[in-house]
C-alpha cells in the first residue's frame, strides 16, 4: 500500500517528525510492505456492484495487526470512572485510576461507574487507529478515542489510518474516506478536536 495523502491536525506531523522521526519510518514503511491486492477477497452482494471483488476490511485489519504486532506496536486499554458533574472532572482527571473510584466516593457518588476505552495500536506515546469502517465510527475515534487518551496523559499524539476515495470507491458503500473525514476536521475548525494528530490517506500501491 502507499501514503496517497497527510493531513497533520496541531502540529501532529511537526511532532512526530522532531521527536519520533525513526517511528514515523517504521510506520510508513510498515504500510509499504502491505499488498492490499490479497485483501481484494469480499464479493459484492450490493446492486450497484453484485458480484464484483472489494477489498475486505476484515482482510486489510487482519494484515495491519499482524505486521504491526511484529515491531511492537499493540493494542491499549484505558479505564477510568466517569462522572458527570463538571465541578469533578478536572481533579478527577488528574487521578490514577485506582484512586479515582475513592475519590468518587468521597464526594457522595455512592455507585461509580468504571469505564474503558481501547485504541488499535500504541507505542512511545502514539496511539493507531486504522479505520475502514462507516463515517460514525471516525468521528468517534478523532473527537472521543484520540482525545481521552491524550487528556489522559496516555498518548501525546493520534494517528488516524484511512482510505481514500480512490480506494473506497472498491469497497462496501458507508465505509468513510479520507477527504470527507478532512473535510469534516476543517469545518470544526482550526483547533478542535485539541488533540495532535496526524491523518493518513491510504490506497493500494495498483491503484
Amino acid at each position: 500500500m502507499k501514503i496517497a495523502q497527510t493531513y497533520s491536525h496541531l502540529n501532529g506531523e511537526e511532532y512526530i517528525l522532531v521527536h519520533h522521526e525513526d517511528l514515523y519510518k517504521e510506520i510508513c514503511r510498515l504500510i509499504e510492505s502491505i499488498d492490499a491486492d490479497q485483501c481484494l477477497t469480499k464479493e459484492s452482494k450490493e446492486k450497484t456492484k453484485k458480484g464484483n471483488l472489494l477489498y475486505s476490511p476484515v482482510s486489510l485489519n487482519q494484515a495491519f495487526r499482524e505486521n504491526f504486532n511484529t515491531q511492537g506496536w499493540t493494542e491499549s486499554r484505558y479505564e477510568y470512572y466517569v462522572t458527570t458533574d463538571r465541578q469533578l472532572l478536572p481533579e478527577l482527571l488528574t487521578l490514577p485510576y485506582g484512586k479515582q473510584k475513592d475519590f468518587l466516593i468521597s464526594k457522595g457518588i455512592n455507585a461509580p461507574i468504571a469505564s474503558f476505552k481501547q485504541t488499535d495500536f500504541v507505542k512511545d506515546k502514539i496511539a493507531i487507529e486504522v479505520q475502514f469502517g462507516k463515517y460514525a465510527f471516525v468521528a468517534y475515534d478523532l473527537f472521543v478515542k484520540h482525545l481521552l487518551f491524550y487528556t489522559g496523559g496516555v498518548i501525546n499524539l493520534g494517528i488516524e489510518i484511512l482510505p481514500t476515495k480512490k480506494m473506497q470507491s472498491r469497497m462496501s458503500s458507508g465505509v468513510a474516506y479520507y477527504e470527507g473525514e478532512i473535510y469534516n476536521i476543517l469545518r470544526h475548525g482550526r483547533n478542535n478536536p485539541p488533540v495532535p494528530l496526524l491523518i493518513l490517506g491510504i490506497e493500494p500501491a495498483s491503484l
